[in-house]
């Protein structure tokens, strides 16, 4: 029997040997036109599918150029703007309204929106002792895995979970949508006492209440929020509910759900691409910079030397050395992106209440510079803007909401688009998504064991 030490010893020896042989030469994928991360030379992605849950708009064709354009976003044919201007002006929240426009494409009335909302508040509930049976064993500081791991297990309380006729699967959804903030706050009180020793904190969701409020209530000691804070929260939902359909998570469902599979493992499939610190983790790596530039900087108004901290990150030379300003470009966006345009109007106000002007205003400067740094020193295909990502950390941390619970917030948020993407797929699925692979293999003589 070997030894702990001799079984790492091999993994590591085997690892060395996938590193050696599994590269692949960049050359053969221009040779034999592959699109590496399903994207051009441009970064425009390859077209996999059609969609009428959103768009992404970032050029147009001028004088038959293709030419980059301020960003826009539309839900069902609605421009985002004008969704978040119409909640603003009413004083309301939007989440559910919006919630109702992704899933069956219109804008409600006020009945149907009085029914939506019952339906949700009907679907906020648990299994009997779930809470303590799933969420509260073997807690994880990831709170992803904590959430995968209560979504499938809610499969086997389902008598139906394989069925995916889509008045089945909308109810699947509807109950998702409504128990994705429990989930996931009762496994950050979990892990904040089993894992930290800290007290524990189980509330019960109001009906009467907004997903935002509901979810600042769950998380919170006292319950206690204000409406500003409650109102930036479900602004931010709302920003992060649909990203054109082109997005990992959102093209993981469509992938997973056209092999025909349950729901759960679907939702599950989803969260696993959103944890990447490439997709939804990326607000959680923009924190981390700036609490390594103020480190870093002894005087963070001054903007030489916050300027000369952002060539060291593109020199690989600071904070994680990956040689990126975190928050900075999209894959789609070039000139701006409107998610980070309509979040800074209300980050400002939010950092007035919270007596952060000052972190507001080192926000707002690097928005300025990173892209100034990264023309400079980079040879870049389309301009470069400050991202969603760029300001929503920024936020959940004057929310006081931990950085364990960004990226669930994210999927609070997404598994709305998800669940408008799967009966999308459901309603219009023929086929299975098989992308084909080239092979670069070379072909190779068997020998026997004795021989090698």
């Amino acid at each position: 029997m070997i030894k702990n030490q001799d079984f790492m010893d091999n993994v590591q020896e085997w690892a060395d040997i996938c590193l050696n042989d599994e590269r692949i030469d960049l050359e053969l994928y221009d040779k034999y036109d592959v699109k590496r991360g399903l994207r051009d030379k441009n970064g425009n992605g390859v077209v996999a599918g059609l969609t009428k849950v959103s768009k992404i708009e970032s050029n147009k064709i001028v004088d038959g150029v293709k030419t980059p354009c301020e960003g826009k976003l539309f839900y069902r044919g609605y421009n985002i703007y004008d969704l978040i201007g119409g909640v603003v002006r009413d004083n309301r929240y939007g989440y559910e309204e919006i919630a109702y426009l992704l899933l069956f494409g219109e804008l409600p009335n006020a009945e149907q929106m009085m029914r939506f909302r019952e339906s949700l508040a009907f679907s906020r509930k648990l299994p009997t002792n779930f809470v303590r049976d799933v969420v509260m064993k073997a807690p994880s500081k990831d709170m992803m895995i904590s959430l995968s791991k209560s979504i499938l297990t809610l499969a086997s309380y389902d008598d139906q979970a394989w069925d995916i006729s889509i008045p089945n699967v909308l109810r699947q959804s509807l109950m998702l949508i409504s128990v994705m903030p429990m989930l996931a706050v009762y496994g950050y009180h979990a892990y904040n006492h089993y894992e930290r020793d800290e007290s524990m904190y189980i509330h019960r969701p109001d009906e009467n209440l907004s997903t935002a409020e509901n979810l600042l209530r769950l998380l919170r000691p006292d319950k206690k929020y204000s409406e500003v804070e409650a109102h930036v929260l479900d602004l931010a939902l709302i920003l992060h509910m649909e990203h054109g359909g082109g997005n990992n998570s959102t093209f993981t469902t469509h992938v997973v759900t056209s092999s025909g599979t349950d729901t759960y493992s679907v939702v599950s499939a989803a969260l696993a691409s959103l944890k990447g610190p490439k997709h939804g983790g990326a607000n959680i790596k923009v924190v981390e910079m700036m609490k390594d530039l103020r480190k870093e900087v002894s005087d963070t108004k001054d903007r030489d030397a916050v300027e000369d901290y952002l060539k060291r990150l593109l020199h690989k030379d600071a904070f994680d050395k990956k040689g990126l300003i975190y928050g900075m470009g999209h894959a789609v966006y070039s000139k701006s992106d409107p998610r980070a345009e309509i979040f800074k109007r209300f980050v400002k106000q939010l950092s007035e209440e919270k007596g952060r002007e000052e972190d507001f205003e080192l926000y707002s400067m690097i928005e300025e510079l990173g892209p100034k740094v990264i023309s400079e020193e980079r040879k870049i295909y389309k301009g470069v803007s400050a991202n969603v990502d760029f300001y929503s950390g920024f936020v959940y941390s004057m929310l006081d909401i931990p950085e364990e619970m960004f990226t669930p917030i994210f999927a609070i948020a997404r598994i709305v688009g998800w669940s408008a993407h799967r009966i999308e797929e459901l309603i219009n699925m023929d086929k299975i998504i098989r992308p084909a692979y080239t092979s670069v293999m070379k072909e190779e003589v068997y020998r026997s064991l004795d021989e090698r």
